[in-house]
């Protein structure tokens, strides 16, 4: 069955994989970026959204630059709470279903065992606190939601760890990564294929959606050297060195310990995403492809 599907944010790193991923299996898709709607204007919103009257709305678009969000507190909610109120207020005037993209930010990062879906919230950054709220209001405002948080996210179409350790392995002898922070990396493909399972489900409520397994922003850096060589991405990686976060003091304060259970995936019988080492070869196979190209 044919779906109409808006995707917000259409241009940034998970946004084009879920575009792909619905066009890829006939849907009929408006892909949005801030050019063909500005989300924290709500009669633009409930404009655009009228007149495609989509069946499900992805709501990827995301004021995401973690520590400039902590001076520019403002911008943050306007985009994170009241562009998602604005979203969440157009969806529901033509029935239709919402996903929201969330983070491992809206925890405190103080367990030291995987995060559940329904534990208690305590965001500790500006851009944790406003995509919490942005969680809230579509709690309170939509009756057909999915809350999809995720972390460490990396993919071909746009600015990422992974690319930027591959870029600077090849600029510098040696490297200095974190190795006091936890979570778990998310390929976009692996989790494009969720949302698109998800959004044409009524398996409504929140998810934690990321790879299977965990590591250290250290032993990430450590694993795309050792594939990337392995793989020919680059020649030769460089020197990576552990350091603690206190070393590389910055605005917003990280989670130590992001790490997500997927409880909701199992208990609604859903396919468990591949392990996070997996979903990086197959990540460095494509940009291979995309250097040979």
């Amino acid at each position: 069955m044919k779906h109409r599907i808006i995707v917000t944010g259409a241009a940034g790193q998970l946004g084009y994989d879920v575009v792909k991923m619905f066009e890829a299996s006939g849907h009929d898709v408006l892909a949005c970026d801030r050019d063909q709607m500005d989300i924290t204007d709500q009669q633009q919103c409930i404009k655009q959204v009228e007149a495609f009257c989509p069946d499900v709305i992805i709501h990827c678009a995301a004021y995401t630059a973690v520590d400039q969000a902590e001076s520019d507190v403002d911008t943050a909610f306007a985009i994170n709470a009241v562009g998602t109120r604005n979203i969440t207020v157009a969806a529901e005037k033509v029935k239709a279903k919402l996903v929201y993209i969330s983070t491992d930010y809206v925890f405190d990062g103080t367990s030291d065992t995987p995060y559940q879906e329904y534990e208690v919230t305590n965001p500790q950054s500006v851009y944790g606190k406003s995509k919490l709220a942005g969680e809230l209001l579509v709690q309170s405002l939509s009756t057909r939601w999915f809350i999809i948080r995720t972390s460490w996210v990396f993919g071909r179409h746009g600015q990422n760890f992974v690319r930027t350790m591959l870029d600077l392995m090849v600029k510098r002898p040696e490297l200095q990564v974190v190795h006091d922070q936890q979570g778990s990396p998310t390929y976009t493909v692996d989790l494009a294929q969720l949302v698109s399972e998800l959004a044409l489900s009524e398996q409504y409520g929140i998810y934690h959606a990321s790879n299977s397994g965990s590591c250290t922003w250290f032993e990430f850096a450590q694993a795309i050297a050792e594939e990337a060589s392995r793989h020919g991405v680059i020649e030769a990686a460089a020197n990576i060195m552990p350091c603690t976060t206190a070393q590389f003091p910055r605005p917003a304060p990280r989670p130590a310990y992001s790490v997500m259970d997927h409880l909701g995936i199992r208990i609604n019988g859903l396919q468990p995403m591949r392990h996070w080492r997996e979903a990086l070869i197959a990540f460095l196979h494509e940009l291979k492809v995309e250097q040979s190209n």
